[in-house]
């Protein structure tokens, strides 16, 4: 793991994170500091969707009269 420090990591930071792309590591350190740690994202999946649910068998159903009415006449 190479430790930079910040003015260092401002002006390469393309090059350093082409390199933690490539599974490197690095600390920023402010003075003799480390502050932060570049580490490689470990890319996750995730499933779509929030979550098991399922349409009751009446979603579709029209609404009742006195519902439709509350939503205003536009015509």
């Amino acid at each position: 793991m190479e430790t930079v420090k910040v003015q260092h990591a401002k002006t390469h930071l393309s090059a350093i994170l082409a390199r933690v792309e490539q599974g490197e590591e690095f600390v920023i350190s402010r003075g003799d500091t480390p502050v932060a740690r570049l580490v490689p994202m470990t890319p996750r999946r995730r499933e779509l969707g929030f979550g098991a649910y399922t349409l009751p068998s009446t979603f579709f159903d029209d609404l009742p009269d006195e519902e439709l009415g509350l939503w205003g006449d536009d015509g």
